[in-house]
C-alpha cells in the first residue's frame, strides 16, 4: 500500500472512532425531547463532519441522565 491509501485509512478510522463516541454521548444525555436526540444522531452520522458539528453545537446542550 501507498502513503495515501495509509492516510485515507488513518483519516477513516478517526472519523469512525470520534463518531462512536458522540453517538455514546448522545446515548448518555437528556436533550428534553425525543425528536431533538434524534436530531443529534443523524447529525453525528454526516460522514467525516458530524462529530465535529455535535462537538461544537450539541455537546453542551443535553445533561447527563442521573445514575
Amino acid at each position: 500500500m501507498d502513503k495515501t491509501t495509509l492516510y485515507i485509512l488513518l483519516i477513516a478510522a478517526l472519523s469512525l472512532g470520534l463518531t462512536m463516541l458522540a453517538l455514546i454521548d448522545i446515548i448518555k444525555k437528556d436533550f428534553g425531547s425525543a425528536k431533538i436526540k434524534v436530531l443529534w444522531h443523524f447529525v453525528a452520522l454526516i460522514p467525516l463532519a458530524g462529530w465535529l458539528i455535535y462537538l461544537i453545537f450539541g455537546f453542551k446542550k443535553g445533561q447527563k441522565k442521573p445514575v
